[in-house]
């Protein structure tokens, strides 16, 4: 089945660890340190790759993990950066980060590329901390993390026009016969499960990509059937086709579906309905089409085109195509989402202040009390506690984040656990 939304997790590479080493092979501080940095990691980077047409593959590889950057080396020798990892997704594909939500990447054109997870900088070398106070410090830093998220792909057609209707109204048949698609062709509902893509070409030499989307029921928009699949493959189309079976072949009255199908649209997305939409009353070689189109004409109140054709004996094809084209000229692009207003007003955090998101602090069933917070957990990946002067630097780092006074504000006293992560330390007051 047709994937048009996968949830996959990716990471950056870490940075590669900084080197604790000296000029000369036995510890003389007079020789200076010569530790280099560690290389760069690895970012994730989407690249869209138009011969691509669906999430398929992502079914099959749900993690992306790029690589380290190397380690750095001895007489200051800076480790290696990684290349990016580039992973190709399809044109339209729109990357959601799915904790937060936030659209990351709306991919369209082809060689468009976003960076989606940051690889972390390499970790600082004992070289770089040399003071003359302490020619020679053993400390070194190790590589900060690869950015890591859970993110969302789905996938939005890029057609100009897009078919709508009930199931079996002729959509596909009418894409058949006026582009090179070759969609499945049946009589029954969902025959359509993957929105197929037909490039159009009028008798003036213009040009454009219709979409037979997949048929709509009552109650799409809140996910009865396969509604919410295919509704999306709408948002990005700036001409919407409505294709009614006007023969009533199935025993539904014309004038109802176009009722459910416009309210389907509307519910989902209001925007939706900024679309410029073109009527087309289908197979109307059949007996009864004639008459139903004369009551839904006098039933309609909206200022919609209406088109008589017969997608089978192609009866008002080149009238149709001749307005969708210019229809599309004159409609401009939508965009897909609400671009909020910047106000322009940024908070300034200065040096003396704390930072309120650094840390939190919290409290477990045992009396234990744990330490969270990106920034604090990120320092302490960066740490190397195998050297003394590194462990040093980490407690002040904390102290400097307010980490102690938010523990004594909070009870902590001399020997309670404090957790990490995965460690345990003891507080000492």
């Amino acid at each position: 089945m047709f994937v048009d939304q996968v949830k996959i997790y990716v990471k950056g590479g870490d940075g590669g660890n900084g080197m604790v080493a000296f000029r000369r092979e036995k510890y003389v501080p007079k020789g200076g340190p010569a530790g280099g940095d560690g290389g760069k990691g690895a970012n994730v980077v989407f690249q869209v790759e138009e011969g691509l047409r669906t999430l398929m593959d992502f079914r099959y590889q749900r993690h992306f993990k790029a690589n380290r950057g190397e380690h750095g080396m001895s007489k200051n020798q800076h480790g290696r950066n990684s290349k990016d990892m580039i992973v190709k997704v399809p044109p339209g594909t729109v990357v959601t980060d799915a904790e937060t939500k936030e659209v990351i990447a709306d991919l369209v054109e082809h060689g468009q590329q976003a960076i989606i997870a940051k690889g972390g900088r390499g970790g600082r070398g004992n070289s770089r901390f040399a003071t003359p106070a302490n020619p020679a410090p053993e400390l070194a830093e190790n590589g900060e993390p690869g950015q890591e998220r859970d993110v969302i792909l789905e996938l939005k057609l890029l057609a100009d026009v897009g078919l709508v209707g009930f199931p079996s109204v002729g959509k596909s048949t009418l894409l058949s016969v006026v582009s090179s698609a070759k969609p499945k062709i049946a009589e029954y509902h969902f025959t359509t499960i993957v929105p197929n893509l037909g490039m159009v070409e009028t008798e003036d030499g213009r040009s454009f990509v219709m979409a037979d989307l997949p048929g709509l029921i009552e109650g799409a928009h809140s996910g009865v059937g396969l509604g919410h699949q295919f509704l999306r493959h709408i948002e990005r189309t700036r001409v919407i086709v409505h294709v009614i079976d006007m023969a009533a072949t199935e025993g539904r009255d014309p004038f109802e579906d176009y009722l459910t199908i416009n309210k389907e649209l509307q519910e989902y997305n209001l925007r939706l309905t900024e679309r410029p939409q073109i009527i087309v009353a289908n197979k109307m070689d059949m007996p009864g089409a004639e008459e139903n189109l004369e009551t839904f004409k006098e039933k309609l109140e909206e200022d919609y085109p209406i088109f008589p054709i017969s997608a089978i004996t192609r009866r008002g094809l080149r009238e149709l195509l001749f307005a969708v084209a210019d229809k599309i000229e004159e409609t401009p692009e939508f965009p897909l989402e609400h671009e909020e207003e910047d106000t322009g007003v940024h908070r300034v955090l200065y040096k003396h202040e704390k930072d309120p998101d650094a840390f939190h602090i919290s409290r477990e069933s045992d009396g234990s009390f744990v330490v969270s917070g990106e920034k604090i957990e990120k320092l302490f990946k960066m740490t190397n506690f195998s050297t003394e002067e590194s462990v040093r630097r980490f407690s002040r780092q904390l102290r400097g984040l307010g980490v102690d006074e938010a523990l004594r504000e909070r009870g902590a006293k001399d020997g309670d656990i404090v957790k990490l992560l995965d460690f345990e330390f003891e507080f000492i007051d």
